[in-house]
């Protein structure tokens, strides 16, 4: 038997022997690997104990979803540069590195917890921050900075929106959400990691102001629109997690049906500042919250009640309380509609493959109509905009090459423009009569990003990086140059002028996932995500 034979069949045996809960065996000798003495030894000072995270990143099923098992394959042997992850392919047999990447992706038994006690333990705060100098240090327009988030190597980089340089680049918490949170006045900046953690940072002084650990997995975080409050959404524990603008917990409210009898995943947390209130989409529970930071808030009354004036039922206090909006099905993501009186939101698709979309009316606490976008409509990144006469919303979809538009008055279907194939994002800006979108879950047309004209509703050119994803753009405050990402691991920031479409600037990126334009994010422009 070759060498190569005798260790294909040794790893499958590893892989086998693990998924039955017996030890692997090793590649030298065929003895059987002690994962857990493994892990231990060479893993659990960096990633802890019951891998829950430390200097490195959660080992869990839940954190490690985005990661595929060859990848973390390679990162054990190889490492990953710039990082403290070290490479073990020197160290450790081929079958028990396959070992150690089969066991993370096992759930830990018992389920791990995270209480109130340890969220505050984790807390972190940079001494003397409250000192730092009240304005920029470095000369740039701080109203058009972007904020990169570079997957690639866990770093965020700051670029000048005026003259695309680089202004500072700093390492980050391992795999962060793309969506991060900025107080109203752009100089603090909040970034939330799926394994939990939330870091303040300062974009004037270039430095983290505070880190605390939310949860083991979190789905992503959202800051208040006057800049007191951030909470946290979490898939591990079913928790919501409510902070102080400086990051001390304030309460975690369990993420439970009024009887208590089940839990649920959070799937999204945003805020409603013209509500004045957080509102939140459930993963396993048919209901949709609004949690209010009005101090005035009216009470709550949860069940049937003939007249909430003449205080029938029990009242809960309306001021950080939960009100609840039930529903026919849990919602994934969802999406405001400009005046934030509805949420526009999609369950999971159906098996029948009839819409699944919902508008809730906020005020009402109840579903008004159905949306009629078939397949996977990713509402989360919708954008609106004016078209004869009347405020659309439109819609990429994670299954259908098509962009769906929906008037938002009779919430009927305007028109379905065909793309190359499904994408994720979709990006526009009040001063450009254009919109553009991606095709990145298509493999075949990942590498093309369609502009449509918003008065016609017809694409009208397109832009090709072959053969690699280009997905996520974002404006610069003025509207005139649009940013896209060249999601590679060698990929870059790529600046096209929004009128002509010809490409002004190109910036070397690690794998850019996402770009967040300061002025757009704090104004809430109708092109971007919010």
């Amino acid at each position: 038997m070759t060498t190569n034979a005798r260790l294909r069949r040794l790893l499958a045996a590893a892989c086998g022997l693990l998924a039955a809960g017996l030890p692997a065996l090793a590649a030298d000798d065929a003895t059987p690997v002690d994962t857990a003495a493994l892990y231990r030894q060479h893993c659990a000072a960096c990633h802890g104990g019951q891998r829950l995270g430390g200097m490195g990143p959660a080992l869990l099923p839940e954190s490690l979803a985005r990661l595929r098992k060859p990848e973390a394959l390679k990162v054990i042997r190889d490492g990953r540069a710039a990082t403290r992850m070290l490479p073990f392919g020197a160290t450790l047999a081929a079958a028990e590195i396959a070992a150690l990447a089969e066991w993370i992706y096992t759930p830990v038994q018992p389920a791990p917890s995270w209480t109130d006690a340890d969220i505050a333990t984790s807390r972190v705060e940079t001494p003397g921050w409250r000192g730092w100098p009240a304005r920029p240090q470095w000369r740039a327009d701080p109203m058009n900075l972007f904020v990169v988030v570079e997957a690639g190597d866990h770093h965020v980089s700051l670029v000048d929106g005026d003259r695309f340089e680089p202004i500072h680049r700093f390492a980050s918490r391992f795999a962060l959400h793309g969506g991060p949170k900025f107080t109203p006045d752009g100089r603090y900046v909040f970034f939330g990691s799926r394994d939990g953690w939330i870091t303040k940072f300062d974009l004037w002084n270039l430095k983290t102001v505070v880190e605390v650990r939310a949860g083991i997995n979190m789905r992503n975080i959202a800051v208040s629109g006057d800049g007191q409050w951030v909470m946290a959404a979490n898939y591990l524990p079913h928790t919501l997690a409510l902070f102080d603008a400086d990051l001390n917990l304030v309460k975690t409210l369990g993420a439970r049906t009024l009887d208590g009898r089940q839990s649920s995943r959070v799937s999204a947390v945003y805020d409603a500042a013209p509500r004045k209130s957080f509102v939140v989409a459930l993963k396993d529970i048919a209901e949709l919250w609004e949690i209010s930071y009005d101090p005035k808030a009216p009470p709550i009354h949860d069940g049937l009640v003939h007249d909430h004036k003449l205080g029938e039922a029990i009242a809960a206090p309306g001021y950080l309380g939960v009100r609840r909006t039930p529903l026919d099905e849990p919602l994934d993501d969802f999406f405001f509609s400009p005046d934030y009186a509805h949420a526009l939101g999609a369950a999971r698709p159906r098996a029948d493959g009839t819409p699944s979309g919902q508008v809730v009316n906020l005020d009402a606490r109840r579903k008004v109509a159905t949306l009629p976008i078939a397949g996977m409509p990713h509402l989360g990144s919708g954008i609106t905009f004016d078209w004869q006469g009347t405020r659309v919303l439109a819609s990429p979809n994670l299954k259908d090459g098509r962009i769906s538009v929906i008037d938002m008055k009779t919430w009927k279907l305007v028109k379905d423009i065909a793309t190359p194939g499904p994408g994720f994002f979709m990006r526009s800006h009040e001063a450009t009569p254009y919109a553009w979108t991606d095709s990145m879950m298509s493999p075949a047309a990942r590498d093309t990003l369609t502009i449509i004209d918003k008065r016609t509703l017809e694409p009208v050119a397109a832009v090709r990086e072959s053969g690699k994803t280009l997905a996520h753009i974002e404006f610069t405050k003025d509207g005139r140059h649009a940013l896209a990402s060249l999601w590679e691991d060698d990929g870059a920031l790529i600046v096209y002028d929004a009128a002509s479409f010809k490409e002004v600037r190109r910036l070397p990126m690690r794998k850019p996932v996402g770009k967040y334009n300061v002025f757009n994010k704090i104004t809430r422009s109708e092109g971007t995500s919010h």
